[in-house]
């Protein structure tokens, strides 16, 4: 799958997630980038920012969450597949921002 191919994977992708949940977001991005950091090959995403549940409400940065392009195409066998495992790293990322921790991810099945 070519970068441009995985771009619009990830936006139908992001078409998937619940318009609710999308419109709760505050100053985020997404950033698709091919390769995760070296010392943690295998990670889908990454969430880079302040949760709500600590922010001071000051000027902040943008919040940015990180889709990799690599793991995930290595990961799943096709288009389908990708596009559903795009949608739950997207929301597993969201739920960060939102201060939910991994723990409480995985019990929720968004692991």
């Amino acid at each position: 799958m070519t970068a441009e191919e995985f771009e619009d994977a990830v936006g139908d992708s992001l078409d998937l997630v619940p318009a609710a949940l999308m419109d709760r977001l505050d100053n985020v991005v997404f950033l698709v980038e091919d390769e995760p950091p070296p010392e943690d090959p295998d990670l889908l995403g990454l969430y880079d920012g302040v949760p709500l549940t600590e922010r001071d409400w000051g000027v902040q940065l943008p919040d940015r969450i990180f889709i990799y392009r690599g793991p995930l195409v290595r990961l799943c066998a096709d288009r389908e597949e990708l596009l559903e495992e795009i949608a739950v790293t997207v929301v597993h990322e969201i739920a960060h921002h939102f201060g939910i921790d991994d723990a409480r991810l995985h019990e929720l099945g968004w692991g």
